[in-house]
């Protein structure tokens, strides 16, 4: 979006709401531009890959899974662990 900076204040509502929904916009003086009005990256990344839906932030209350390969190298380990002992 482009505008001239001597329409500014009459369209300073709608550079804001297009500045808000992620569009640059652009001031110009004499049909060359000046200055540019943008969104503000204030989330952090991760939050933002999380709305783009680019991730999925697991839930707190979910416990880790148990892998049945990983209880059995366990065991097979303490296995190992107490035959070496005797």
């Amino acid at each position: 979006m482009e505008i001239p900076l001597s329409d500014l204040a009459s369209h300073l509502d709608d550079a804001l709401a297009a500045a808000r929904a992620g569009e640059d916009v652009i001031l110009t003086e004499g049909g060359l531009p000046v200055a540019k009005l943008g969104p503000v990256e204030s989330a952090s990344l991760l939050e933002r890959l999380a709305e783009e839906g680019v991730i999925a932030v697991p839930a707190s209350d979910r416990a880790v899974p148990r892998l049945p390969q990983a209880e059995a190298a366990k065991d097979a380990l303490s296995s190992l662990l107490g035959r070496l002992r005797r």
